[in-house]
């Protein structure tokens, strides 16, 4: 919607709009019709906005969206709120019921004065202080007229028609409208009291029921939604139903209706006036009620229900954001940028004077013997926080692993000479190992230019400035004497050499390097002599590419030499090597007899940050590795005399390939730090470790991630917001107690609050990219130029969107849920510093406004502890005396939530973020503690008014005291689940010694945890059984099929049967289960096919007598002579099923860019069931180094097994990476199925 907007209303149009003459010419110019301008002319003309609602009907969604977005571009409207209400659908723009409620509730508050609505609103809904209607698309009917007619409800209220001038059709259509509506009252009022039915006599009293003071009024239509949510508001579960009965009496000339209200209310039973027919006597009695209730306080003047206002003030800030379609979830996804790292700013580079630079050392040592890393001091301007200064880390290279430390080292000052060359050599090295040295080429007509021939200020940026410079190993002090100046100066004469030799528009070797030495014995270089073994793993410079390499050693081949290839991808239409730099780059070599060098080249940077990515690539690894022949392949023949020794050792060059991750790190942590100085709690020195790990997705693909914290923090939120209302509010009831904490820690409204605080800016979302990583000096050779439309709110629903992926400027897609998981995961990180005040601090910081402190609890212990603490009896449900657990329920949930995950992330934390959840979700549930209830035999202090909970209860522990028998049972049926009451009575008493013991968590906790003990861990975890048969369907390559029917009749009632199916290689299996609900039935088959394929031997049971006590069970039912659904077993597939229906091959549309043909040949298989591809990649040396400078290449083959028939095993085509080479592999298993007649492809090209 934005796109439109921003789209017709292009810069410079809301100007216009600002004034009269503005807007005319906005008409003239099209931005705007007549009609809308008319519609801005009804709004000004509106003198006091406090006192103004209008609702504007329209006749499409998108027209209210469209005129909403447009009007608060308009300045002289400002003083107006506007917003719009539209019916639900799928789209990303639709509104949800909460969010139409939301926006409802504003407009009747105030806070919305301008509402643009379709014929959502013209029925439904009453807002007492509705001022004006104006119908801006005409009805379309006389009912759609009146009913939005009677939604002006103010006195003196208006109601607009907005008619186009000499429009025919509109002023018929009006005119039949009137018409029909006058007919329609004449018709009514001229009905003869003869024509009702015999006995029926009218009332006199019309069917609505008025309050004077406000005008509110409830008409006998509304009147049962009333009656309707008043009893939803009563407290009661499935056992003691809330809902209003309704009995009716035939009288013969007419019904009577009699209401009886839940138990729990104050009125009985009501008997209503006679009606012609039941709606009508329903109507009429549930309006008396109405009465009623209002007359005895129920019901307020305003004819609503008479609760306490939830707590707005913690969430007013949010409203705008929040209500927002799609916010808080992982399907909406925005543009976000990202926020600057501020200690990393400076502008010393382009001052050329001298510079004080705060210094710290980077130091290196490698686990693997013989290898050595060089010394290395970072200068910057500012100091950097604490725990990035003082880092210690370990990278993880593929054969080694490194680490590294970085100190403080004082204070570092350059003067004007020693700065230009430090420059010089960052700016050559970083550019000549991860970038390029030179611009344009021959090819592409643009002019070869050296990058540091002039002024080189542009590729030193002021946001990112700082220098890495080599460290002397002879030299102990920590001053400027420490630097290595000498293999500095050394990089700063080579770049002066360059620029000689590229000082005019074509390279000048041969007058820069004009030699006059022809001794035999030498090695002859672009600058010097020198004999061959001084060149044993030197650092050399290419004048002619710029390039980096190491000199290994003297080859047997001259520049005469038959030309191989291995200097250029390209290179067999050479002849020798002199040839091949004649003709590609024009230099004529001097030394052609001279042998060539040998180098190993430079390489990529990799992430080596993680020990996953490590341990990944290890894992790769196979019998018949060519890591070997792929380093022999790896090599570059040059010339000696196109080399500029750089005359220092390869420990200082392998030890750049450390900096792009290592410089990360430490920017991360400076950016960590910088988000704890925002936040500025002092009290606790809370780690930026801890906040760099709140920050970090599970896309980052780092050893840590925000999962585990989020986990803590939604915990911690919960519990500090479900104390606080419970205390501040003791008038409200659980349900108004539950809606008010969902107001505040949904993931909308967290969101939100994120959102405003601009910590989008802060969340890292994707994996780290050294490529795309620079250095101060470094021109990028991977750029992402930005064509992002940032001056507006851009949000998709496109899953082909890329998120993550930084442009140049740093704009970047995001899930909406990633901005409110990482809210929780910062909280749960002070929470884990600082405990309960620390998280405080940040809620405080977010704007969420909680207290939780003991003059509240004093106060209210002083007006509730007899209701809510009840010292003879354990706990109560609502008796005679109108007291109930619900609202301790409501704290308790809260309090068992945070104890129990707290327990699991102290005591497990090696375990993964999933495990850790499905920990929590196995000991934080109902179910867990209906079983904790009854081994305690807390239900017997249960107190109620239910005649069938007895039965319940009682049917329950005998399920859980006769294990053997509820075994047998969940092999006919799914299992027996406790009543909801006896998880409730667990979760008020944890509510009631909290408050008794005056908020005191440790107190609670060691009365509860042996209680609650064994809890659950990792080893004895089991998940339900129909998520562990997916993820075994999803690990194992096979899919899952999944069937369910409603209404199966059974001697226990009505249930729902679920028909799962697994299509093995051979064999299909096929389970079905029952249950009351989709879930139960689905576990019930889902655990019947886990033991089947315990049986297959596909899954080992978790314990060895798993399978002999299922065999007794079957021996159970044996002797009780009760029929066990069997597996059904058959060499037919479920997909050979499928295909035998289609008697054609399917047209099958695959893309053709990255990925799409795995895609395509995976949804196929899933369609058909059949167990998914195997893919099989292997590498293949080449002879000629690829584009990449990789002596290898990959091919993948692929095998599928087609079930019942044979297996086709193929190879695909060779390419740089794996994931080219399995595409090859699938489009190539999709033409053969084609060819088999399966399927027809259609190739998708995707510009």
């Amino acid at each position: 919607m934005s796109r439109i907007i921003d789209k017709h209303l292009q810069q410079g149009s809301d100007v216009l709009l600002n004034s009269e003459s503005g807007c005319v010419e906005a008409i003239k110019t099209g931005y705007i019709s007549p009609k809308l301008y008319e519609l801005i002319q009804i709004f000004r003309s509106f003198s006091n906005c406090d006192h103004v609602r209008c609702l504007i009907f329209v006749d499409r969604k998108i027209t209210a969206r469209a005129m909403e977005r447009t009007m608060k571009k308009i300045g002289h409207l400002s003083h107006f709120t506007f917003s719009s209400l539209t019916g639900g659908s799928s789209s990303v723009d639709a509104l949800t019921p909460k969010m139409q409620k939301d926006t409802l509730d504003s407009f009747r508050s105030g806070k919305v004065n301008l509402l643009f609505t379709t014929d959502v609103a013209e029925e439904g809904i009453d807002v007492t202080d509705c001022s004006c209607v104006i119908r801006f698309d005409l009805p379309k009917t006389t009912r759609s007229y009146m009913q939005s007619r009677g939604r002006a409800r103010q006195k003196d209220s208006q109601y607009i028609l907005m008619i186009e001038r000499e429009n025919v059709k509109q002023n018929n259509l009006i005119s039949a409208i009137l018409r029909s509506e006058k007919s329609m009252i004449e018709t009514a009022l001229n009905r003869d009291s003869e024509d009702l039915l015999p006995g029926f006599f009218p009332v006199e009293e019309k069917n609505e029921y008025l309050v004077g003071t406000t005008g509110a009024k409830v008409t006998a239509g509304s009147s049962i939604s009333v009656i309707v949510q008043y009893c939803d508001k009563l407290l009661g579960d499935k056992y003691d139903t809330t809902k209003p009965l309704f009995e009716f009496t035939n009288h013969g000339d007419g019904f009577v209706c009699t209401l009886m209200l839940p138990s729990s209310d104050m009125l009985p039973p009501l008997v209503g006036p006679k009606a012609r027919n039941k709606k009508k006597a329903k109507q009429l009695v549930c309006l008396d009620a109405c009465k009623q209730l209002h007359q005895l306080g129920v019901l307020t003047d305003s004819l609503c229900l008479s609760v306490e206002e939830p707590p707005l003030e913690s969430v007013n800030k949010t409203d705008v954001l929040t209500s927002l379609a799609g916010v808080g979830t992982t399907k909406r996804k925005e543009l976000h940028g990202t926020t600057r790292v501020c200690g990393l700013s400076g502008t010393w580079a382009s001052e050329r004077t001298a510079v004080k630079l705060q210094g710290y050392r980077m130091k290196f040592l490698c686990d693997q013997v013989g290898q050595k890393y060089s010394n290395f001091v970072l200068l910057i301007d500012k100091t950097i926080a604490h725990e990035a200064a003082n880092l210690d880390i370990d990278l993880f290279l593929h054969d080694k692993m490194v680490k590294a430390s970085v100190s403080p080292c004082g204070l570092f000052e350059l003067d004007v000479q020693q700065l230009e060359q430090a420059k010089l050599f960052q700016a050559l090295l970083f550019n000549g190992l991860f970038g390029k040295l030179f611009t344009g080429s021959k090819s592409s007509g643009v002019p070869r230019e050296f990058i540091l021939s002039k002024d080189d200020t542009f590729i030193w940026n002021n946001p990112n400035m700082y220098l890495i410079l080599p460290m002397d190993p002879t030299v102990e002090s920590h001053d400027i004497s420490c630097i290595n100046w000498r293999v500095i100066d050394e990089a700063a004469t080579a770049v002066k050499l360059l620029r000689k030799i590229y000082s005019e528009e074509k390279m000048n070797i041969l007058g820069i390097l004009d030699f006059d030495q022809n001794d035999e014995d030498l090695i002859h270089l672009a600058n010097t002599s020198c004999e061959a073994h001084f060149l044993r793993n030197v650092v050399v410079l290419a004048v002619h590419t710029g390039k980096i390499y190491t000199a290994l050693h003297v080859a047997d081949l001259s520049a005469n030499s038959t030309f191989d290839g291995a200097a250029d991808e390209k290179g067999t239409e050479f002849h020798t090597f002199a040839e091949y730099f004649e003709k590609k780059y024009d230099i004529v070599l001097r030394h052609p007899s001279q042998p060539l060098l040998v180098l190993k080249p430079s390489h990529r940077p990799h992430n080596i940050l993680s020990s996953k990515l490590r341990d990944e690539g290890n894992g790769e690894k196979k019998k018949g590795d060519t890591s070997d022949i792929t380093k022999a392949n790896n090599r570059v023949h040059m010339p000696p005399e196109l080399l500029i020794p750089l005359n220092f050792s390869d420990d200082i060059l392998r030890t750049f390939y450390l900096f792009p991750s290592l410089m990360h790190r430490i920017e991360t942590l400076m950016l960590a730090s910088q988000l704890k100085s925002e936040i500025s709690y002092d009290d606790s020195n809370v780690s930026s470790f801890l906040i760099l790990e709140a920050i970090t997705t599970l896309r980052c693909s780092e050893d840590f991630s925000m999962e585990r914290l989020e986990l803590l923090g939604d915990s911690v939120l919960k519990y500090v917001v479900s104390c606080h209302l419970f205390l501040k509010f003791p008038n409200m009831d659980e349900g108004q107690l539950t809606s008010s904490r969902v107001d505040i820690i949904s993931n909308a409204a967290l969101y939100g609050f994120g959102i405003e605080h601009k910590i989008q800016g802060y969340i890292r979302d994707a994996a780290f990219d050294p490529r795309r990583w620079l250095a101060p000096g470094q021109l990028s050779i991977h750029p992402v130029p930005c064509n992002c439309r940032v001056n507006s709110e851009v949000v998709t629903e496109d899953i082909n969107v890329k998120v993550g992926q930084l442009c140049d400027k740093g704009h970047r897609w995001m899930c909406s849920k990633t901005i409110s998981d990482c809210v929780e995961a910062i909280i749960g990180a002070y929470y884990v510093e600082g405990g309960l005040r620390a998280a405080m601090a940040v809620l405080k910081w977010l704007g969420i406004n909680v207290e939780v402190e003991e003059e509240l609890i004093g106060q209210f212990l002083s007006a509730s502890v007899q209701t809510y603490l009840p010292k003879n009896d354990v706990i109560e449900k609502e008796s005679a005396e109108g007291y109930s657990y619900e609202r301790l329920e409501f704290l308790g949930d809260a309090v068992l939530d945070i104890l129990l995950t707290r327990h699991l992330f102290y005591s497990h934390k090696d375990t993964d973020e999933g495990e850790l959840t499905d920990l929590r979700s196995a000991s934080v549930n109902n179910e867990n503690f209906a079983q904790l209830a009854v081994k305690h035999k807390l239900y017997q202090f249960l107190q109620h008014s239910s005649g069938k909970l007895p039965e319940n209860i009682t049917e329950y522990v005998d399920s859980l005291e006769n294990p053997s028998m509820d075994k047998v049972n969940l092999l006919s049926d799914a299992a027996l689940r406790g009543p909801k009451v006896l998880g409730d009575v667990v979760e008020s008493i944890a509510g009631a010694i909290l408050i008794d013991r005056k908020l005191d968590l440790e107190v609670v906790w060691g009365i509860f945890k042996p209680l609650l003990s064994p809890i659950v861990t990792p080893e004895k975890l089991e998940l339900p059984p129909f998520r562990e048969l997916l993820e075994w369907c999803n690990k194992s390559g096979y899919f899952l099929g999944i069937k369910c029917t409603d209404g199966i009749k059974r001697t226990d009632g009505d249930k729902i049967e679920a028909t799962l199916d697994v299509q093995l290689k051979e064999t299909l299996l096929v389970r079905q289960g029952c249950g009351k609900s989709k879930k139960d039935a689905k576990a019930h088959a889902a655990s019947m096919l886990l033991k089947d394929l315990e049986v297959e031997g596909l899954i080992v049971p978790k314990n060895a007598s798993n399978t002999q006590q299922f065999q007794d069970h079957r021996n159970i039912f044996d002797a009780m002579d009760i029929q066990l659904s069997t597996p059904t077993r058959g060499k037919r597939s479920a997909g050979s099923k499928i295909a035998a229906s289609l008697d054609k091959p399917v047209d099958w549309p695959v893309r053709m860019s990255k990925g799409g043909p795995r895609a395509g040949l995976y949804e196929f298989c899933k369609k058909l069931q059949w167990p998914a591809p195997n893919f099989d990649c292997a590498k293949v040396e080449q002879s000629v180094p690829t584009p990449q400078g990789q002596g290898f290449t990959f091919a993948s083959t692929i095998k599928l097994h087609i079930p019942n028939s044979d297996v086709i095993s193929l190879t695909g085509d060779c390419f740089a990476d794996k994931k080219s080479a399995m595409d090859s592999a699938a489009l190539l298993m999709l033409y053969e199925l084609q060819q088999r007649g399966r399927l027809q492809v259609q190739e998708i090209h995707v510009s």
